[in-house]
């Protein structure tokens, strides 16, 4: 659990710097919603990215007039109002914009006894996802081929790395092969970015199990 912790300080670090993409910035900005303790580690970072920016020494700017009509010749940006997000909505602002429904709406498909999904993105770099497990569900066992990012939204889940409950983001990459289970409790609902495929892993005895949700 130490090294998916330091994995999401780096993760933190550079949505501070946004050298994110887009999916990624999202569910690190919806996990900084949610969890008051990573807010403050970004205001640390960006502190500390104002300090050296004021600490560094500014340039002189070649050609200052030039530089003023290429600005003001330039096309006006029309920027689109963002729609107002509704009192009582459950999804993170982030999530919420970038999803455009909030949990009741989600058109969720079926995948497995127990498992749905709904597709937000998928682009050659990634797949974004909402996933939905009912309680006590194992997902079938699974390694990974790059990185998988989920943010619980509701519910928890545990591998054996440990807990993850609702605002806690899981961060695995090829070094991570688990089973992750759903609580008992509630239903599990996550945000899931992949970056490469994943590969089922484990006996096919229990890989079947795990299809089936048995």
């Amino acid at each position: 659990m130490q090294l998916n912790l330091e994995r999401l300080d780096f993760l933190i670090a550079q949505h501070v710097a946004g050298s994110l993409p887009e999916p990624a910035s999202v569910l690190v900005g919806a996990h900084l919603e949610m969890q008051e303790t990573s807010r403050r580690l970004a205001g640390s970072f960006e502190m500390l990215a104002g300090e050296a920016l004021e600490a560094s020494e500014g340039e002189p700017i070649i050609l200052r007039e030039k530089r003023l009509e290429e600005i003001f010749a330039s096309p006006t940006i029309t920027i689109a109002a963002e729609p107002e997000r509704k009192v009582g909505t459950r999804f993170p602002s982030a999530l919420w914009r970038y999803a455009g429904c909030d949990l009741p709406e989600v058109p969720w498909k079926t995948r497995l006894p127990g498992f749905k999904q709904h597709t937000i993105e998928r682009t050659e770099e990634a797949e974004a996802s909402l996933l939905w497990v009912r309680p006590g569900r194992a997902l079938p066992h699974h390694a990974h081929h790059g990185l998988e990012l989920t943010l619980v939204l509701e519910g928890e889940f545990h591998d054996h790395r440990g807990s993850f409950a609702a605002g806690a983001v899981s961060v695995a990459d090829e070094s991570v092969e688990h089973r992750p289970v759903a609580g008992t409790e509630c239903p599990c609902v996550c945000f899931s970015i992949l970056f490469a495929p994943i590969a089922l892993s484990g006996s096919p005895l229990r890989r079947l199990g795990d299809i089936i949700g048995l």
